[in-house]
């Protein structure tokens, strides 16, 4: 093939020294309009993953980058005059410069014809004469922009600004310096990429930066090339404890926002996406160079491996996209964290540095320990001096009291819709699926929603709230946790308000009912969907009946024995929809504002505690964001949370989305936490509120992670319950615990060790006469 790339970074010089090399009968042009020696930035940084891929694709490039190499596996992070390190992370980092020197040298032995100084022809010129061209031009890309019809690309310009510098000061380890300085926190990233200096990264957030006084520094335009020497010399100023000395080095630095680039399609005809061109993802869990290079191998080997170049293109895109969704979720977990980073600072050291190794849920609890089994058991050391115990336990295991409530653990089973019950009556099988989780050592059991009246429920499945059938049958199940568990039970109360009237979720989830469909009620006369009932708008006198019918069920679930109430607010349902702009445009008292939205659910709230007893706390689910343009976002949020701690909530259960149909949610693992985590730094720490996170969070390795890290109080399972009834007891047993945060009731005591699966070897022999004592798992970079 004839093939054009412009750009001559990492991306565009390594596809082409592969894809030569796999046939050298391919004709391959790099146009870049900088000089061969000209870079920007000083080290980039490897993980081992991505090097052991370039080691086997091109020996003679790793061979030249391994020469280069700056190693070491420790992290330290510098907080509150304490160092904490952390081991066993393995690095490799080497000068930019150096990088393309390599790679410059490889395209020129194999015979890419290499143009630098000089601008690429028109793209649709290079489209007509090539079989392919690569848009290698970075994160401003200029042929992402002429062709965004195509490519669909979504710019993401984030609250932090941030500087890229060098210090010949040479670093032992990976090093997070955290800075209470008096405009604010700021942070140093800095690690070492050779034997004689550093990168040097100062970021803060944009406040921060306003306050310090950089915005006045670098309000003018800079030449190319040009850095901002006034912002520098403030920048040593502010960091010459750090730099002991040694110079901070520039070159092309100025502040930057940073920006994640997203685009719907990496492939239009012969023309495609590569590197920053097509994705981005914040410095803070790895390099850029790491991604385009990566990039770069996957798409020389589709070529080779494919005939037809539609369907190289095509494998290239379907390999490389959810890799790199997955690091861009990783690191819009890590960016946000550092936008958020003055919330933590109230944070003791140990639990500190806990929180910013896990923040991007990539490294979790499990898998620090087995990269530095010292550093958890120092934070875990830590842990237990915070909670009533003197014996050091996984975090999941500790007891949690509030009010007159203590449980035994902190593992919650998800409140769940079974859509089962016959008249709002529960049946056989809720005793068996809640009385199941309870067994299984769920410290507190939540019912689904259950509906305070028989207009108010979602579907004829649904559970209620408002007869004496149904509250003899909740005592029942409520009779069996309390004296054959040690679990608590808590019940969720709402109304279904305008997504009501619907069939069951194997039916059609929020189909309305072909037939037996009664009226929905809304804030507002708006449909959840296309196709759904339009609701009536709510009147003075409805909305008084509904609080009637919230204290008339709260004094039935207190006769029935429950130990805790929940208020349903999240998920389109009534007082969710009362929340969300997307769902109430009224005009009265009810609408409007963020705190006239909020009225009726705090009206609510406020009868259902005044009659709920003072012993028995209360918890408020909420969607933390609506998932869609002009709804509800973490912002409000806050304010929705801390509305309801002054009215005196004991729980915030931070859930998100399901509010309007168009919703456009973005899942992944843990997704919800960072709310959930915001809300407790914000609201639970100030108010003494206890949060609880939720949200495909299946492992106890997430759970312990997202306790020790301070991101909730509670951790709510739901579907991983569903397959596993007895988590919490198989959780602890994976983890070799036994205690009174784990009891297995004594009929199924027989079973509590994980039963062995297939043959096994056996013990092994004894093979050495002096036991080796362990793997060191620190190591620093430490130039001869």
């Amino acid at each position: 093939m004839k093939i054009a790339i412009v750009g001559g970074g990492p991306a565009g010089l390594y596809f082409s020294a592969l894809t030569k090399a796999l046939d050298p009968g391919h004709e391959i042009t790099i146009y870049e309009r900088n000089a061969a020696d000209d870079t920007f930035g000083f080290g980039v940084v490897f993980s081992d993953e991505t090097l052991g891929g370039i080691e086997h694709a091109d020996p003679a490039v790793y061979a030249a980058m391994a020469a280069q190499f700056a190693r070491w596996e420790d992290i330290d992070i510098h907080y509150r005059d304490t160092v904490l390190t952390s081991g066993g992370q393995g690095f490799a980092a080497m000068s930019r410069k150096e990088l393309l020197r390599i790679l410059q040298e490889r395209c020129a032995q194999l015979g890419v014809q290499l143009h630098f100084c000089t601008e690429a022809p028109p793209v649709e010129q290079l489209r007509a004469t090539h079989d392919l061209v690569l848009a290698a031009d970075g994160v401003n890309s200029a042929i992402r922009r002429q062709h965004a019809d195509e490519f669909g690309p979504s710019l993401d310009v984030r609250h932090n600004k941030y500087m890229w510098l060098g210090t010949d000061k040479v670093f032992e380890a990976f090093e997070f310096i955290i800075a209470h300085t008096p405009y604010g926190v700021m942070q140093i990233h800095g690690y070492p990429f050779s034997d004689s200096g550093s990168t040097f990264i100062v970021e803060m957030h944009e406040s921060v930066w306003e306050k310090a006084g950089f915005g006045d520094c670098a309000d003018r335009d800079f030449m190319p090339g040009e850095s901002d020497e006034k912002s520098i010399a403030l920048v040593r100023s502010l960091f010459a404890d750090v730099l002991d000395g040694h110079e901070i080095l520039a070159n092309n630095s100025r502040w930057i926002s940073f920006t994640t680039v997203r685009n719907q399609h990496w492939v239009h005809d012969n023309l495609v996406l590569i590197g920053d061109a097509a994705h981005t993802a914040h410095f803070s869990i790895g390099s850029g160079t790491k991604l385009a290079m990566e990039d770069a191998l996957a798409l020389a080997a589709c070529i080779h491996e494919h005939d037809d170049l539609p369907a190289a293109l095509a494998a290239y895109e379907a390999e490389r996209r959810p890799v790199v969704e997955s690091i861009q979720r990783a690191a819009q977990a890590s960016l946000e964290w550092f936008e958020s980073i003055a919330d933590y600072t109230e944070q003791d050291p140990e639990q500190f540095a806990f929180n910013l190794l896990t923040r991007s849920r990539r490294i979790t609890y499990d898998n620090l320990r087995l990269r530095d089994a010292e550093f958890v058991d120092h934070v875990d050391g830590w842990y237990v001096t915070r909670q009533d115990s003197e014996v050091t336990r996984p975090p999941m295991f500790y007891p949690y009291r509030v009010r007159g409530l203590e449980l035994v653990n902190r593992i919650m089973l998800a409140p769940m819709d079974m859509y089962s019950a016959v008249d709002g009556v529960p049946g056989d099988f809720h005793l068996v699926h809640l009385g199941g989780k309870a067994l299984g050592g769920a410290g507190l059991v939540m019912t689904e929603m259950v509906c305070v009246s028989e207009s108010g429920r979602i579907t004829p499945g649904c559970t209620g709230l408002y007869t004496a059938e149904q509250e003899r049958s909740w005592a029942t199940i409520t009779d069996f946790v309390h004296s054959r568990s040690q679990a608590k039970i808590g019940v969720q109360l709402g109304h279904s308000g305008r997504k009501g009237s619907s069939k069951l979720m194997w039916e059609g989830i929020d189909d309305p009912l072909d037939e037996g469909n009664w009226q929905v009620v809304a804030p507002s006369a708006l449909p959840y969907g296309p196709g759904s009932q339009t609701p009536r708008e709510l009147t003075e006198a409805d909305l008084e009946v509904i609080v009637e019918e919230f204290v008339a069920a709260t004094h039935a679930a207190e006769r029935a024995g429950f130990d805790l109430l929940e208020l349903h607010c999240a998920h389109g349902y009534l007082l969710s929809s009362f929340l969300s702009p997307l769902a109430n445009t009224r005009t009265d008292a009810y609408g409007g504002s963020l705190e006239k939205r909020m009225v009726f659910p705090l009206r609510v709230f406020d009868a259902v505690r005044a009659v709920w007893p003072a012993d028995r706390p209360m918890s408020v689910r909420i969607s933390a964001t609506d998932w869609a343009d002009g709804g509800t976002t973490v912002d409000d949020a806050v304010v929705i949370a801390r509305a309801f701690a002054e009215h005196g909530v004991d729980l915030v259960h931070v859930s998100s989305g399901q509010v309007v149909k168009h919703e456009k949610p973005a899942f992944g693992r843990s997704y919800q936490t960072p709310f959930a985590d915001r809300i407790r730094n914000e609201v639970g720490r100030t108010h003494d509120v206890g949060v609880i996170a939720v949200g495909a969070i299946s492992s106890h390795d997430d759970v312990n992670s997202v306790l020790l890290a301070g991101r909730a109080d509670l951790v709510a399972i739901g579907r991983a319950h569903l397959y596993d009834p007895q988590w919490t007891l198989h959780a602890a047993a994976e983890q070799g615990y036994t205690g009174p945060g784990a009891v297995w009731p004594l009929p199924y005591a027989a079973g509590n060790r994980k039963p062995p699966t297939g043959r096994t070897d056996g013990p092994p022999p004894r093979l050495e006469l002096v036991r080796s004592r362990g793997t060191e798992r620190r190591r620093r970079w430490l130039p001869a």
